[in-house]
């Protein structure tokens, strides 16, 4: 299973007024591989509580560097806690790098890819975008990115640079809700309509081998179908979601021992099974860190898939999935902060990530 990692922190820099780039590195001197569209997971004490955040990884593969970007969300506690507190030479633990937000890449590859950000969804695209322009030269990538203004563009230098250093293979559309541009298809929000003038005028889905969609679900949702519609198969389109609501932290548990006596559940990490009481409605992550299990978790909303775990025996049922791809869930595979077993015995085991 996957286990913390000290983290140095070589350099944090502005990319909008509300949101930092922050470059890691191991305190070691090594190299923490990662794939392009993976996140890592923090945590941190704040006050006396773990607080624990997943953040996209925006760097790409070639750059020999880890680098996140993280927005300032209001009552977020762990973004402003970096935004305030983290600095240069400061260390910070993290879960080596997770997620299946990518598709394969090769040098022999030549495809032409979309990506769709909105907001702070940039970065994980960018680092999918970064990586398709260094390890795929005969491939091309186009971004349509959205944004309320253009002072809320995060990586906008970066993403011109790129541009310009990619002239034929990196195409770049922003679109504004609230700033006119001249066009009105780049202004406003993104829906069905947009799309579809868009796909007609300026991106043939036809003629793309893959898209990339990070942002919030129901444009995700949106944006998908149209893909679908204009000929895009399902299965080479992949999503984030994110949701900046996340407070990084359980709540507040409402659960005793002696409440919990609902299911019977083994769970097993690291090799190691236990057995572990389950209050009716109470999900196996809830129950498995009341009994003081150390099992992987972040978000806790359904959206990563840092505490998924593989179903041995038994079934559960999950309140939400916004990370697993129905081969995983029909696998047995399940997010355990989010599944709630429905017999009387349950068996669990953890995933090495």
């Amino acid at each position: 299973m996957a286990k913390f990692i000290p983290l140095t922190v070589t350099d944090i820099h502005p990319t909008t007024a509300d949101a930092i780039a922050v470059r890691l590195k191991p305190v070691d001197g090594s190299t923490l591989p990662f794939t392009q569209g993976q996140y890592l997971t923090f945590r941190t004490e704040i006050d006396g509580t773990e607080i624990r955040r997943a953040y996209s990884i925006c760097a790409g593969v070639t750059d020999e560097t880890l680098e996140v970007g993280i927005k300032k969300v209001k009552g977020g506690a762990f973004s402003n806690w970096a935004h305030d507190t983290l600095k240069p030479g400061d260390t910070i633990e993290a879960l080596s790098p997770m997620g299946a937000f990518h598709k394969p890449l090769s040098p022999d590859h030549s495809k032409h890819y979309l990506g769709f950000a909105i907001g702070s969804g940039i970065t994980p695209v960018l680092s999918i975008l970064r990586s398709v322009l260094a390890v795929e030269p005969r491939s091309r990538f186009t971004l349509i990115y959205a944004n309320r203004a253009a002072r809320d563009v995060m990586f906008r230098e970066e993403l011109e640079d790129l541009k310009n250093e990619n002239m034929g293979r990196l195409n770049i559309v922003h679109i504004l809700k609230n700033d006119p541009q001249g066009i009105d298809l780049f202004t406003g929000r993104i829906d069905a309509e947009k799309l579809e003038q868009m796909f007609k005028a300026w991106v043939p889905v036809t003629s793309a081998d893959a898209a990339f969609i990070c942002g919030p679900e129901p444009a995700m949702r949106t944006i998908a179908d149209s893909l679908q519609a204009h000929g895009m198969p399902k299965n080479a389109i992949k999503y984030e979601l994110f949701a900046s609501a996340q407070t990084g932290q359980l709540p507040q548990r409402k659960v005793t021992d002696d409440e919990a006596t609902g299911t019977r559940a083994t769970i097993i990490l690291d090799g190691t099974a236990q057995e572990v009481d389950v209050a009716p409605g109470e999900t196996i992550l809830a129950a498995a860190l009341r009994a003081g299990l150390d099992a992987p978790y972040a978000c806790t909303a359904g959206v990563c898939s840092t505490c998924m775990c593989t179903v041995r025996e038994g079934e559960a049922e999950m309140l939400t999935n916004h990370a697993l791809e129905d081969y995983e869930v029909a696998r047995g595979v399940v997010l355990s902060c989010q599944a709630v077993p429905t017999g009387d015995t349950i068996t669990v085991e953890y995933l090495d990530h």
